[in-house]
């Protein structure tokens, strides 16, 4: 089975992703995605992308990754680690987490997001569309406003709040 010069470019054009991890990926994936893994779910459990769920009488024990391709998972990790500093979706997803998790966390996170674009962008045959670094900004903006105007009169400023104009 031949690897698809489009299924590579498709994968190019998510950002970490180059020329040869997206060989790589497929190499590793196999070429008919949607045969093999029912849901981008499986396909990242199948990586190993996923946490661990050991849990007993309600206490959580241990969320480390399970195993899976490690080929596969540390290139993706690799990917992931790549994106920091870049000014897109995935590169604010790093920040975001690392900033809550630490810098490993976060990139296995940005990992299993990497790996869930390339399963859509594979079955649905279509180019990534980035959503931008000020996504998850735009989706809290409400809480965000609110959240600056409690701290800032928290430290004692009188605050009155312009709406943006709709353009």
């Amino acid at each position: 089975v031949s690897i698809n010069q489009e299924d590579i470019e498709r994968l190019d054009s998510i950002p970490g992703i180059a020329t040869r991890m997206a060989e790589q990926m497929l190499a590793e994936l196999g070429t008919d995605i949607k045969n093999q893994f029912p849901s981008a779910s499986q396909m990242c459990s199948w990586a190993g992308l996923v946490p661990g769920n050991n849990e007993s009488a309600g206490k959580r024990k241990s969320s480390k990754t399970k195993n899976g391709n490690k080929y596969l998972k540390s290139a993706l990790i690799e990917a992931a680690h790549s994106v920091r500093g870049s000014k897109n979706y995935l590169g604010a997803l790093y920040r975001r987490t690392a900033a809550r998790k630490g810098k490993k966390r976060a990139g296995i996170v940005v990992a299993h997001a990497i790996l869930r674009i390339a399963y859509y962008l594979l079955t649905r045959k279509e180019m990534y569309v980035d959503l931008g670094e000020d996504y998850f900004d735009k989706q809290k903006q409400q809480s965000i406003v609110r959240h600056s105007l409690r701290r800032l009169e928290s430290l004692g400023y009188t605050v009155s709040i312009i709406e943006p104009e709709a353009s």
